[in-house]
């Protein structure tokens, strides 16, 4: 039996971010930005907010197994703060990083599609939970909305490990946002159905 997937409102804004922040915990670009721990859990859930918290306004932030996975997406009409997030970043990573810091996020920018789609920029799983499909469920719920708009899906990931998951699911790598010493972060585009 699956764990019912349910809306999350503004009030448990803090619930998603803890949970994306553990997801998080271990993957290269994260903690290439954040290396210290206490530095990471200080700065970046104000990082997730910057990227998602649109999302919140429209009802598209989601949670299974009691918030031991969520997905913020981002529809059509929505868009993230670009402001917002080089604030974030340029008040929390060390000087020596924001120049590629910021080279990855204008390709990203660069990158991302001008035409109407869905925007997935968090999904995560507390990594003891993980394993156990929590993730490929909110996913599918989410692209179930995006294949009723007959619209395509785009993300970022910054682990590569995660990028079968989205290949299982229809996404492809449509290219790579990587500068200086900063990891690499895979773009993938799933095309409209």
């Amino acid at each position: 039996m699956t764990d019912p997937v349910l809306t999350v409102s503004v009030s448990d804004e803090a619930k998603v971010w803890a949970t994306l922040t553990l997801a998080f915990a271990t993957d290269p670009v994260e903690r290439w930005l954040y290396p210290e721990a206490t530095d990471y859990t200080q700065h970046f859930p104000g990082f997730l907010a910057a990227f998602g918290g649109p999302a919140f306004d429209n009802d598209m932030v989601w949670q299974t197994a009691d918030y031991g996975a969520v997905a913020v997406w981002l529809p059509p009409d929505a868009e993230d703060d670009g402001d917002v997030i080089v604030r974030s970043l340029t008040s929390t990573v060390a000087a020596d990083k924001l120049p590629d810091t910021l080279a990855v996020l204008d390709q990203m920018v660069e990158a991302h599609p001008a035409y109407p789609h869905w925007y997935l920029p968090w999904l995560g799983v507390d990594p003891s939970l993980q394993g156990r499909g929590l993730g490929a469920e909110l996913l599918d719920h989410g692209l179930a909305l995006v294949d009723a708009d007959h619209l395509p899906a785009y993300l970022e990931t910054p682990n590569p490990r995660t990028v079968p998951l989205y290949e299982r699911h229809g996404f492809e790598t449509v290219g790579v946002a990587v500068a200086g010493r900063c990891p690499p972060i895979t773009l993938m585009l799933r095309r409209a159905r």
